[in-house]
């Protein structure tokens, strides 16, 4: 098994550290100026019954992301909804205490483990739903930007905004070149196939893309594409829920899906557990833009922020209990079997 070198290990603590720095000078600035006093006083006021309206949506938005999961995987092998989420909780409770988003790996080992799915597979899927979503997100762009043309932007603002706008051309070429990349092992499964031994690659890549010609000839792979509105209308719910609990006059079914979309494009940027940082930066940048003071959206970040935590925190630890395991043992044994999976690069089929 080919273990990683003192360079790869090294280089990856420094990345890591790094993105942890900058994390909290982002929860920094983001705290910078906030009175505690009011903070207390306004959860003290927050109309609970929204509250839980929006923690139980936060928790059924993965629901549905399971389900468009199993879906996506059925033609390769029986993975129920419910092994489909657990699977998700647990990786969401590891991104919400490890660093680098290191759940999306382990979600997809748990499957592997659980099913006869080989793991570059469920990664595979896995890249098929941040496909789904990230079109989905590059749509949602337009309106939010359409949206946001109403409200009057300093030159600051303007700046950012346009900044957002770099990002998310970049995001979207990134997706459109995987979704291409994808759709050639799905739907041309010889050519690619050709390409594997011309190329000289290796048994376990020739297996990869029988896997996903399976996917990408079920109807199971359309139905999860419609599934994915779906999973993405849901998220807007907590955020719309926080702001009536909070009484936040700008608050509105348009604001809270152009939040949610700001905050889904921030997170395809490496952060440091439980999206310490980045996620309050930009919610404080969203909400800034719909004319709320300053002050006051670093105050409503906190709240947004601890009811789309803390309900991941409880699910996934309970989901986590369930598998019978530890986080580290899991981390480990997930680390373990991509490095075996690596070494097969070795073994010319």
């Amino acid at each position: 098994m080919i273990s990683a070198t003192p360079e790869t290990r090294l280089r990856t603590r420094v990345f890591a550290l790094v993105t942890i720095l900058v994390s909290l000078a982002a929860m920094a600035w983001a705290l910078h100026g906030v009175s505690w006093s009011d903070l207390w006083e306004e959860i003290g006021e927050l109309d609970w019954r929204w509250i839980a309206v929006g923690a139980l949506a936060d928790v059924a938005a993965y629901v549905i992301q399971a389900w468009r999961w199993s879906l996506l995987l059925r033609p390769l092998g029986p993975v129920s909804t419910w092994s489909a989420t657990r699977a998700i909780f647990v990786g969401l409770f590891a991104n919400e205490v490890l660093p680098l988003r290191g759940g999306e790996l382990i979600r997809c080992f748990l499957i592997t483990r659980w099913s006869e799915i080989p793991i570059s597979v469920t990664l595979a899927s896995a890249l098929i739903e941040r496909i789904f979503d990230g079109l989905l997100l590059i749509a949602g762009l337009f309106f939010s930007f359409r949206y946001l043309q109403r409200f009057p932007l300093n030159h600051g603002q303007a700046r950012a905004l346009g900044l957002l706008t770099d990002g998310a051309i970049f995001l979207g070429v990134l997706i459109f070149v995987c979704a291409a990349v994808l759709a050639v092992a799905m739907y041309w499964r010889e050519q690619a196939l050709e390409v594997i031994l011309d190329s000289r690659m290796f048994g376990w890549a020739h297996v990869f893309i029988e896997d996903l010609h399976r996917i990408g000839h079920s109807r199971y792979l359309y139905l999860s594409a419609l599934v994915s509105a779906a999973h993405a209308l849901m998220q807007i719910v907590p955020i719309y829920a926080v702001m009536q609990a909070y009484g936040l006059d700008e608050g509105s079914w348009k604001g809270a899906a152009t939040l949610m979309i700001l905050l889904r494009l921030g997170s395809v940027a490496p952060q440091a557990p439980g999206n310490v940082g980045l996620f309050q930066v930009l919610s404080t940048l969203g909400l800034t833009l719909f004319g709320v003071q300053q002050a006051m959206a670093r105050r409503f970040t906190l709240i947004l922020w601890g009811v789309v935590t803390l309900p991941l925190l409880i699910v996934g630890f309970v989901a986590l209990v369930a598998t019978g395991a530890k986080m580290g043992e899991i981390h480990r044994d997930a680390r373990a079997e991509m490095r075996a999976r690596q070494d097969e690069l070795a073994r010319p089929w």
